[in-house]
């Protein structure tokens, strides 16, 4: 665990100086990275010159920024702890939130691990994915509590992955014998006989997001045998019309571009024993000006059944890159300005 010692005055400094002691070397040296790359990070992103002497950093810059640094420090030296890696995009997330992270007494549902205070991870055969804002950490709750679970918001922001990391955990861990993955093809409806191959290879490249999601969680070579011995399923939003899905996880990935019909038609193929989750931005449906899309019809008649999940991902939830998050906020500036 880091220590703050008290601010250490200095003569030719406007602000005194905050002096970080780290008790384990090892610990220190994955904190700082490679020829203390992730120092770096956090120097340009808050403004603040960071100074490694043996076990212990020196913290300079102003004080707020000296403060929230220090924050950082202590929450990315308590992941290390743990022994997690530190990699650019938890820096970044620790930046943005502010460093939280708290673990207290836990409980575990399946493959996923919840501590009371703020921690949550999903255990899957190739990682362990970590939910890093509130919403995210909500969401995931609800993933493994409730059957139907409505995930809405802008891109960037985990809906999917993290869906088909809670269908992969819970896979892995026995409680579904299958994983079922779908996508309405809207740009392949009038253009699919125009592609060459079978229909598989018609199709795959709207469903690429899902096979990327999936190779995260599998060996590749074990993603082709489930998919082989159709534990796996990648396919249409149209493929799914007329079966009974049963003792699944199933994810529908943008669904804003389902038709009314089409989620009627998906929503009632659950069965025994399965779970959907159902993931889409509103803000960018590639239906017809004359379609209605299914996924905010069914916003509106469904969300005030108690059983089922909705979590809505704002701006500050996009983890991508922090890039996308200032994209996102200028594309809605730019749509509220211009009508």
């Amino acid at each position: 665990m880091a220590d703050i010692a008290p601010s250490i005055p200095h003569s030719k400094a406007t602000n005194p100086e905050t002096l970080l002691n780290f008790s384990d070397n090892r610990h220190l040296i994955d904190l700082c990275g490679a020829l203390d790359r992730n120092l770096s990070h956090i120097e340009t992103a808050l403004s603040v010159q960071l100074v490694r002497r043996g076990n212990e950093i020196v913290v300079m810059g102003g004080e707020d920024a000296q403060n929230e640094a220090a924050v950082i420090l202590k929450s990315l030296y308590q992941r290390v702890e743990q022994g997690k890696p530190v990699e650019p995009a938890d820096i970044d997330a620790a930046i943005r939130f502010g460093g939280k992270q708290q673990e207290e007494s836990r409980q575990s549902i399946g493959q996923i691990e919840m501590f009371k205070g703020g921690h949550l991870e999903i255990r899957t055969r190739k990682k362990t994915v970590e939910p890093r804002t509130v919403t995210q950490k909500s969401y995931v709750e609800d993933l493994f509590g409730k059957e139907l679970v409505f995930g809405l918001g802008p891109a960037g922001t985990g809906k999917t992955y993290l869906a088909v990391a809670a269908a992969s955990s819970m896979f892995i861990n026995g409680l579904v014998d299958k994983i079922i993955l779908a996508r309405p093809a809207v740009e392949a409806g009038e253009r699919l006989g125009f592609l060459p191959g079978d229909m598989k290879e018609k199709v795959d490249p709207y469903m690429l997001p899902l096979y990327d999601a999936l190779n995260d969680f599998f060996p590749t070579k074990q993603v082709e045998k489930l998919i082989e011995d159709r534990r796996i399923e990648i396919a249409p939003l149209a493929f799914m019309r007329g079966r009974t899905l049963s003792n699944a996880y199933v994810v529908l990935d943008e669904a804003q571009n389902a038709t009314t019909m089409q989620m009627k038609m998906f929503l009632t193929r659950m069965g025994d024993g399965s779970r959907m989750a159902i993931t889409g931005d509103m803000s960018q449906i590639d239906l017809p000006r004359n379609v209605s899309s299914g996924l905010v019809e069914a916003e509106r008649i469904l969300r005030d059944v108690k059983e089922i999940g909705f979590t809505y991902f704002k701006t500050e939830d996009v983890v991508r890159h922090p890039m996308v998050a200032k994209i996102i906020t200028a594309y809605d500036k730019y749509a509220k300005t211009n009508g």
